[in-house]
């Protein structure tokens, strides 16, 4: 990944097919093994991500030079894990894993209010797999997720034709702003609609505020349209505890009616919080802070 986000991350099918071979034959055990060198890989030879890494272990969380090379290859390697084990509970092998829910009757309580809702996650551990946790909501219940849609086709096309499709509709954002019609439509049918909160693409338009210390910009859109539609909004994280047993977060998040600063600031100290919690699971590859030009 570059110095900024540009919202698209690396990989290969090949790379995919490989682990999905190991996930699939072999077993769990397998596939993350073969993390031990792909880790080391990307600790080499991703020297913008590692750079980034870098600066977030060192000057923000304060780890000394060599807790925070170690970090990097353990961050590496538990977001491969988190990579392996979506692709596995996608392929049916759910049961292998546990799980902790943790203010899921939270979600229950907004979908009873008959208004939608919308949850507000970040790149945090593993939120793409949270919509296994929702099979505890009801059955005609709809999650919306909200994207960029810049992932690699031919990746997400493999994975479509080897894994369970995931009940979730993609309302895909769009420079004609016409991505905000569809959020409303998905609440009006009391949906869940999911944004992530702390990716901001250059040339977007953002707000500031305050994260491990330092001052840096987020993508203004989750916070606007969380702030103006008056629906219940939740901060969600599902993150890993140990190699198959995860842990959702749901927090009610307190809405001041057309104020988006505030709701920031709210998420930024629930993101702080899960971040000095599972330090190694915060997978944001790239000059946060924009270290570079400072």
């Amino acid at each position: 990944m570059a110095a900024e986000w540009k919202g698209k991350s690396r990989g290969t099918v090949l790379g995919y097919k490989i682990f999905i071979f190991c996930i699939k034959k072999l077993g769990l055990r397998s596939a993350y093994f073969i993390l031990y060198f792909v880790a080391a890989y990307f600790c080499l030879f991703a020297m913008d991500s590692t750079k980034a890494t870098y600066y977030y272990f060192h000057k923000r969380l304060k780890y000394s030079k060599f807790k925070s090379i170690i970090s990097i290859y353990r961050c590496y390697f538990v977001f491969g894990q988190t990579i392996i084990d979506k692709i596995a509970i996608s392929s049916g092998l759910k049961s292998k894993f546990t799980y902790d829910y943790d203010g899921v009757d939270r979600i229950k309580e907004i979908l009873k209010q008959k208004k939608g809702g919308i949850l507000i996650s970040g790149h945090m551990g593993n939120f793409e797999i949270a919509q296994h946790f929702f099979g505890e909501l009801e059955e005609n219940e709809c999650i919306s997720l909200l994207t960029t849609n810049v992932e690699h086709t031919a990746i997400k096309d493999y994975l479509d034709s080897v894994t369970k499709k995931p009940n979730i509709k993609i309302i895909l954002i769009k420079e004609d702003l016409s991505h905000i019609f569809e959020i409303n439509a998905a609440l009006a049918r009391n949906e869940i609609v999911c944004i992530t909160g702390d990716r901001y693409i250059k040339d977007s338009k953002y707000l500031k505020e305050e994260l491990l210390g330092k001052e840096t910009k987020f993508p203004a859109g989750p916070f606007l349209i969380s702030s103006r539609l008056q629906v219940p909004v939740l901060f969600v994280y599902v993150l890993k505890e140990t190699k198959k047993h995860y842990h959702l977060y749901a927090r009610t998040a307190e809405i001041k009616h057309r104020d988006a600063k505030a709701l920031l600031k709210e998420y930024t100290q629930s993101l702080e919080w899960m971040i000095k919690k599972y330090p190694l699971q915060w997978f944001n590859y790239f000059d946060f802070w924009d270290a570079k030009n400072k």
